[in-house]
C-alpha cells in the first residue's frame, strides 16, 4: 500500500468504518493538538468544511475555538468547479449562505472574492499523508493547484485522523508538500 490509489482506498475505508464514539474521540484529540499551534500574525485563514458523510476531520470545533481566541482573524471558504478543478475563494462572514454541493461539501453560495495571494494560512483536507509531508486527497488535484497560487510564505496545516504512512511512492512533482500535519496523537512539522 504505497501508491496514492491504494492509500486513498485504504484510508477512506478506514475512516468510513469509524464508529461514532471513536470518530468523536479522534476529533477531540485533533482539536486539542491543533490548539497547541501558534496562530499569531494570521489575518486570513482558509479552512475546509467537513463532508460529514465521508467522516472528514471535523473542523467546526476548531473554527469555533479560533474565532473565540483570535477574533480578528478573517475566514475564507472555497467553492469548487468540479469540471475545471479550480477553486474560487470567498470571505466567510456571518451572513454567508452555505450550500452543500453534489459531493456533500458545504460551500459559500456567493460573496466577496478573496485572492489566494491574500491568504496567510490554509487548513488542508486529506485522506492520508507521509513522513515527507505529501498528502493524498480525493485525487482531483484541486488543493495542489490552489496552494501553487498562494504566496510562497503561506502556512499549510493538514488535519488527519490517522498517523502517516512511511512514503507515498507516486508523489508527483506538482504535489505541494504540507508544512504541518496535526493528528490526534502528534504534530508533524516538515518545513
Amino acid at each position: 500500500m504505497t501508491t496514492k490509489k491504494d492509500i486513498r482506498k485504504h484510508f477512506l475505508e478506514l475512516r468510513l468504518n469509524l464508529d461514532d464514539d471513536t470518530a468523536i474521540t479522534l476529533n477531540e484529540r485533533l482539536l486539542a493538538n491543533s490548539r497547541q499551534l501558534d496562530y499569531s500574525g494570521i489575518r486570513q485563514a482558509h479552512i475546509f468544511l467537513p463532508i460529514s458523510e465521508k467522516k472528514e476531520a471535523d473542523t467546526w470545533p476548531l473554527i469555533k475555538w479560533l474565532r473565540d481566541t483570535w477574533p480578528n482573524m478573517q475566514w475564507v471558504l472555497s467553492k469548487a468547479d468540479m469540471k475545471t478543478g479550480e477553486m474560487t475563494h470567498y470571505r466567510w462572514k456571518t451572513n454567508t449562505i452555505l450550500v452543500k454541493n453534489r459531493f456533500g461539501i458545504p460551500e459559500p453560495d456567493h460573496g466577496e472574492e478573496v485572492l489566494p495571494t491574500d491568504i496567510d494560512l490554509v487548513f488542508v483536507p486529506l485522506l492520508a499523508f507521509d513522513l515527507q509531508g505529501h498528502r493524498v486527497g480525493y485525487g482531483k488535484g484541486m488543493y495542489d493547484r490552489f496552494l501553487q497560487q498562494c504566496r510562497p510564505d503561506v502556512r499549510t496545516i493538514g488535519l488527519s485522523l490517522f498517523e502517516p504512512v512511511a512514503k507515498i511512492e507516486d508523489a508527483d512533482t506538482w504535489d505541494v508538500p504540507l508544512q504541518t500535519v496535526v493528528t490526534p496523537d502528534q504534530i508533524y512539522q516538515f518545513k
